[in-house]
């Protein structure tokens, strides 16, 4: 069987995001090489946070929907360097968060407003105003924080910039 590389890539754009299940795991950036070995496919992934629970769910995922296609050989690379950023996201990701309720990230990986103590203006995902409130740094999953609007007062996450 010949394999594909193309192939196993339109394989993983299809494999939703466990947390998040709108976006793949190539449109965060999760997924970042494949490799073809005679009949073996490596897919080397990064995760989103150090200790991420989600991995082992995707693993599986990827293991599963590869071999669904008849390819036995599957292998999964974890790669921590370099360590996985928001700067990733495209904008359709992040658009397509945004429509799901997640305010995206804003700015980059290079934000140091937690440091300056600023507080940082998101958007609400729901209104788009901007007078939101942070309520607390961690939100539904470590690589969130929760934020509320102070004009349509509904909570939403925001993906923090990493």
């Amino acid at each position: 069987m010949l394999i594909q590389k193309e192939k196993i890539w339109s394989i993983l754009k299809e494999i939703p995001d466990p947390e998040i299940p709108v976006i793949s795991i190539v449109d965060l950036g999760i997924a970042r090489d494949v490799r073809i070995e005679g009949e073996k496919v490596i897919v080397d992934i990064t995760p989103t946070y150090s200790g991420c629970p989600a991995m082992n769910t995707i693993e599986k995922d990827i293991i599963e929907k590869i071999k669904e296609t008849g390819i036995e050989r599957v292998e999964i690379n974890t790669v921590f360097s370099p360590v996985w950023t928001t700067d990733w996201l495209n904008d359709e990701a992040k658009e397509k968060l945004r429509e799901y309720g997640i305010a995206p990230p804003d700015g980059k990986s290079t934000d140091k407003s937690l440091l300056t103590g600023k507080p940082k203006i998101i958007n609400c995902p729901r209104c788009g105003s901007k007078k939101t409130v942070l309520v607390s740094q961690f939100g539904s999953t470590a690589c969130k924080a929760l934020y509320k609007c102070e004009s349509c007062l509904e909570p939403f996450d925001y993906f923090k910039c990493h």
